[in-house]
């Protein structure tokens, strides 16, 4: 059985035992040794990207920006043009005639490896449209604002869009924003919110509060949240629950079935590795299947697929998540999804975890031993509290640093106004990635 990791101070003593010392774990040798002992990477099965683009022969890039964008499968190429000739030869027959993937069932090929990567039951999830399009469309059966319970809680910092949405779904519905939005802040002078103090506004404000929406991790922090304690606090206080899980799909491993979640969706281009623009997921508890009164707007693809192709009327919802369908499935979309899918089957949401604490573990241990106070990492240490991605401040200007960095051939991002992103992947980054970049900051941070 595979070591659990509980605090850093774990992931720091199992890298040393298998460095044989505290110094030799330092080495590029013990990088080499963690690849040589890893099971998760899947490098061989993704495209990667070169230093210089526009020179296909420059050396391979330095690519830590999976939280971004996720690299491409090989296999999604090979099924992109299967689709395009699928389409060349047989046009419109493709939705139901000939052999392979039916463009008519399309996203039954990837709704149960969907359902796996957030802990869930097959039926609870769909892939459709967009993050915020998805989100929005959630808000139709979940915000039920009423002049007593009007309020939602989310955080002051999220992703900008989260932000819009949010105002625009309260002006919606006649309230204003500046009353009807409770913002959840860090403490003065910390970057991420507490997890306690989270609970508490809930309890503070839940009586009030129609939702409680928050992330799953922070896309500027890197923090993780503790979604099923926000789960459970928020249902005991009578709240809907919905998350953003941009940045925790295909990062954490999720359990959104067993948290009692209500609703949450997610884009596919990031740790999902589906390409720019892929097809976003969702998730409606199965809890709220049954329910007559759940509020939804429809399209054709929601309909019973049995008799979606008859045109009938009324309307009658398909069983599941998969009754809030608008529209069918963008087939090219959707096959690139299945190719990064595969992979994550392969090899396990727990797996793929594992070795992300440890990839984030070593790069803090290198991080704290060879770069000191230069380097100010605000993502939390404990493993359950950070993903894939570590948000690093050096003590001098952000930009000249960064700009060093990728001319050095590492692919990471910045964020305004002094972070530095840096995201290694665990299907396809190494330790010895992780080294090399540290070895690459060092002389930029003397």
């Amino acid at each position: 059985k595979k070591m659990a990791f509980a605090t850093h101070d774990d992931i720091v003593a199992y890298i040393q035992s298998k460095a044989g010392g505290e110094e030799q774990a330092l080495s590029l040798e013990t990088a080499k040794k963690l690849d040589q002992e890893d099971d998760v990477c899947r490098r061989e099965l993704f495209c990667i990207p070169v230093s210089e683009p526009s020179d296909p022969k420059s050396p391979p890039s330095l690519y830590m920006c999976g939280n971004s964008l996720g690299l491409q499968p090989r296999s999604a190429r090979t099924y992109v043009l299967e689709e395009m000739d699928r389409w060349a030869l047989g046009g419109v027959r493709g939705h139901f005639e000939g052999e392979g993937r039916h463009w008519a069932k399309i996203d039954d090929y990837v709704q149960a490896p969907t359902a796996s990567i957030v802990g869930a039951l097959p039926h609870e999830v769909c892939v459709m449209n967009s993050l915020t399009v998805n989100l929005h469309l959630l808000f139709v059966p979940f915000y039920h604002p009423t002049p007593e319970r009007y309020k939602i809680i989310m955080e002051a910092r999220a992703f900008p869009s989260d932000r819009y949405l949010v105002e625009s779904q309260v002006r919606f519905h006649g309230f204003n924003p500046d009353d009807a939005i409770v913002l959840l802040e860090p403490r003065p002078g910390e970057a991420c919110l507490d997890d306690e103090e989270v609970l508490a506004a809930v309890d503070c404000h839940g009586g009030a509060a129609a939702l409680v929406f928050l992330p799953g991790v922070h896309y500027y922090t890197g923090q993780a949240l503790d979604v099923a304690a926000v789960a459970r606090r928020a249902r005991d206080k009578g709240c809907r629950v919905g998350f953003d899980l941009a940045h925790a799909a295909g990062n954490l491993e999720l359990r959104l079935h067993d948290w009692d979640v209500d609703f949450a969706s997610w884009c596919s281009y990031k740790y999902l590795n589906a390409g720019p623009g892929g097809i976003a997921g969702a998730f409606i508890h199965e809890r709220h299947h049954a329910d007559p009164s759940l509020r939804r707007w429809a399209g054709w693809w929601g309909h019973d697929p049995s008799t979606r192709f008859d045109m009938t009327q009324p309307y009658s919802p398909d069983v599941g998540a998969r009754g809030f369908q608008l529209s069918n499935p963008p087939i090219l979309q959707t096959v690139s999804l299945l190719a990064s899918l595969e992979i994550f089957g392969q090899v396990g949401m727990a797996a793929v975890r594992r070795k992300s604490l440890l990839l984030t573990g070593y790069l803090l241990l290198l991080l704290d031993r060879r770069l000191g106070p230069h380097v100010r990492v605000i993502t939390p240490r404990e493993p359950a509290r950070r993903g894939a991605q570590l948000s690093l401040i050096v003590d001098r200007p952000v930009k000249p640093v960064f700009e060093a960095l990728a001319a050095a051939g590492v692919v990471c991002d910045m964020r305004e106004p002094d972070v530095i992103r840096v995201a290694p992947a665990p299907l396809y980054n190494t330790f010895e990635e992780v080294h090399r970049l540290v070895e690459l900051l060092v002389p930029l941070l003397p």
